[in-house]
């Protein structure tokens, strides 16, 4: 026996399956469809630099692979995980010869290419902009955050999205049935096991041929992949959630417009989604306390007790009394009445102290605990509003001399704030008949 002698190490079941052409792509018929823009420009050979952002497993590469295929492209790739400024020279070196020698345009596709910083991707743009290469670059996250302006304006943004289950069934049939996926086997998966896979890939389609594969070596050839063996095998799996990247921000987005909206039913279904995608649930905690304020503020003020008290028995108690003590505070906030006067009056607020500068305290609204200050006048005239009628001091001016009064606070006719706005108008009134008396300072 040869000890030195190996078998070839058989691909994985999604890189034997990677689609050869564009009639065996799935997905995006946003983009490929007869008509699509893509498409046209494939078949007028108008590529251009572009960029594919979407979730993982959706094709990116593949697709990239087969624009280089159709238009009979030199191919070069990079990782932005493992490559620096080095390599893009190296590629784009390659790139130059590739036109002298055979007439050839290069197609450079950087794989996250959100993981390179400014000055790298900086390095791209004169070539780019010479049509030294065509870059393609693929990104799971915004590219409005995580990439340059001027790389941005030289590449067109094509947005892939999950793979519908009508794709995933294209995929999981070719691995079943083609002799270079799982053919030769002749294994049966049932409807039911089919749904197993497709809520565990979550619109991946690498995930579902990943998760095919290995409940394929679990099954005995000419079997049936049960529902059973899947369970077994995926336990409790985690639908995406990319912790800080695009999907947590769209999902907590979509938490918090739905308790704006006053919707209890779709709050609790983004809650769930978060907590089965692994969020931590005090991250969700304090940025429910936040919703209180911002959104329910006086119109009922116990909305902001009760999400505290949520927090508090999340820390002290944890999982699952904590998370369930969570959503009574969700499910509350949306079903409160809704106002952000508080919100819209302190930013008001904000904005006049950055405008104004440090503008000084009035004398009368000064304290005076000294007999230096009370001869400068600090303190004097102040009126103790408990000491007038009604316990307010009508017509009495608490802004800085070159800032005229303003009204901040408007509240809503909604919850306590209706009580609140009625007070208001009653102290406005008192007011106006008592004219506000303008300091000097």
């Amino acid at each position: 026996m040869d000890l030195f002698r190996s078998e070839p190490v058989a691909q994985p079941l999604a890189a034997r399956l990677r689609a050869a052409s564009l009639d065996e792509y799935v997905g995006q018929e946003h983009l490929l469809a007869r008509g699509k823009p893509l498409r046209e420009a494939l078949e007028q050979g108008a590529l251009h630099s572009m960029i594919f952002w979407g979730p993982p497993g959706v094709g990116k590469t593949t697709l990239a692979k087969l624009l280089a295929q159709v238009s009979d492209a030199h191919f070069e790739t990079l990782s932005a995980v493992l490559s620096g400024v080095k390599e893009i020279r190296q590629s784009v070196e390659m790139a130059k010869q590739q036109a002298a020698q055979y007439g050839r345009r290069t197609i450079l596709f950087v794989d996250e290419v959100h993981r390179f910083n400014k000055s790298q991707q900086d390095a791209f743009l004169p070539y780019v902009e010479d049509g030294t290469l065509i870059f393609i670059g693929a990104t799971t996250e915004n590219p409005s955050f995580e990439l340059n302006n001027a790389l941005l304006s030289r590449a067109r943004v094509y947005v892939l999205k999950s793979l519908d289950e009508a794709a995933l069934r294209k995929l999981v049939d070719r691995a079943l049935h083609e002799d270079k996926g799982l053919g030769k086997r002749r294994l049966s998966l049932p409807d039911e096991s089919f749904a197993i896979l497709m809520a565990a890939a979550d619109g991946d389609g690498r995930r579902m041929l990943n998760l095919l594969e290995n409940a394929s070596d679990l099954a005995e050839d000419g079997g049936e992949i049960s529902a059973e063996l899947l369970q077994n095998l995926l336990g409790d799996s985690r639908r995406r959630f990319d912790k800080g990247g695009e999907a947590f921000y769209d999902q907590i987005s979509a938490l918090h417009k739905s308790v704006r909206g006053s919707s209890p039913d779709g709050a609790l279904y983004w809650y769930a989604r978060m907590l089965d995608g692994g969020c931590d649930p005090l991250y969700i905690a304090r940025r429910v306390v936040r919703m209180a304020s911002e959104d329910i503020g006086n119109a009922d003020p116990r909305a902001l007790t009760l999400c505290l008290h949520a927090w508090d028995v999340q820390e002290r108690l944890g999982s699952p009394e904590g998370e369930l003590a969570i959503a009574q505070a969700i499910v509350y906030l949306a079903c409160a009445p809704k106002s952000n006067a508080v919100y819209n009056a302190y930013n008001t607020a904000r904005r006049d102290v950055a405008e104004n500068g440090s503008l000084e305290v009035p004398l009368h609204l000064r304290n005076a605990p000294t007999k230096l200050m009370k001869n400068l006048g600090y303190g004097e005239e102040y009126r103790y509003a408990h000491d007038e009628p009604d316990a307010y001091a009508a017509g009495e001016d608490y802004f800085p001399e070159q800032l005229e009064p303003r009204q901040y606070y408007q509240p809503v006719p909604r919850g306590l704030e209706l009580k609140i706005g009625e007070k208001l108008k009653h102290l406005a009134a008192l007011d106006r008949a008592s004219p506000r008396k303008r300091r000097k300072s």
